[in-house]
């Protein structure tokens, strides 16, 4: 079996492939104050309630836009796990040609989901991640990853209205039936959900324009991360949500570093 690991700022979500199946998928949340073996008494717990065996993993990849949470989650592997943790950065194979101005400040869960997406789905892309950040991604068909774009995401954006307007309060994030809302939580519902999604399309719209120049083909448009469901229920442009995008990115790169 393979550990797989992927550090956000919010959230750590964890699986399980046997072989190319995940067998399950875990969500805790990002505590850099937690010691190696607090999340290796949470780690083991997770397995023991899923009836897996630590023992039976035989290798861990990690990938992490968190740096200072990494001591103590590579500590833990290689108490509980007795293996030295796969880190995704520089002189780990992807097979990805970044084109950034420094390849270095490409957040390592970018490049894991533009791995998935093209190994998958072999087209050119668009990839949105929702996330604490909501980040879209362009890759062409030949695996060239080109930039893309970073926004705050929609809880950050729900979260700047309730701290900073004195009246408005804490709301659910869900979709509302209409725009024009008649209380002022329908209302802000609205203006989150339906102005988010507008902003989502109008940059996949110019992404889609200067792809162009790049391939003749149009780009699939894959989203993934949180939210992804409900801002692709009224987007125009997401093809498909893959919630496991992330996971299955980390599972490739092991495979193709194992050696």
């Amino acid at each position: 079996m393979i550990f797989v690991v992927d550090v956000g700022n919010t959230n750590i979500v964890l699986g399980v492939y046997k072989e190319k199946n995940l067998l399950v998928d875990w969500r805790l949340s990002t505590d850099s104050g937690r010691t190696a073996d607090e999340y290796g008494v949470m780690v083991g717990h997770l397995f023991h309630m899923n009836n897996l065996n630590i023992s039976d993993v035989e290798g861990v990849i990690i990938s992490s836009v968190v740096p200072n949470i990494m001591y103590s989650l590579e500590h833990m592997i290689w108490k509980y796990f007795n293996l030295k943790p796969m880190v995704v950065g520089p002189g780990v194979k992807t097979g990805i040609n970044i084109k950034y101005d420094n390849p270095k400040e490409v957040g390592a869960d970018r490049i894991v989901n533009a791995v998935a997406a093209r190994e998958i789905y072999r087209k050119p892309l668009v990839i949105i991640d929702f996330g604490t950040a909501t980040t879209f991604c362009a890759v062409t068909k030949s695996g060239d990853y080109l930039g893309g774009a970073i926004c705050p995401g929609l809880k950050i954006s729900a979260e700047a209205l309730y701290e900073r307007a004195a009246k408005l309060p804490r709301v659910e994030i869900i979709q509302p039936p209409t725009v024009i809302a008649r209380n002022t939580v329908t209302s802000m519902q609205a203006g989150l959900v339906y102005g988010y999604t507008g902003q989502v399309d109008y940059i996949v719209e110019k992404m889609k324009m200067e792809m162009q120049e790049y391939d003749k083909e149009s780009p699939l448009v894959v989203a993934t991360g949180g939210l992804a469901k409900l801002i692709a229920k009224g987007s125009k442009y997401i093809d498909i949500v893959n919630p496991d995008l992330t996971l299955e990115g980390l599972r490739i790169i092991y495979e193709k570093n194992k050696e």
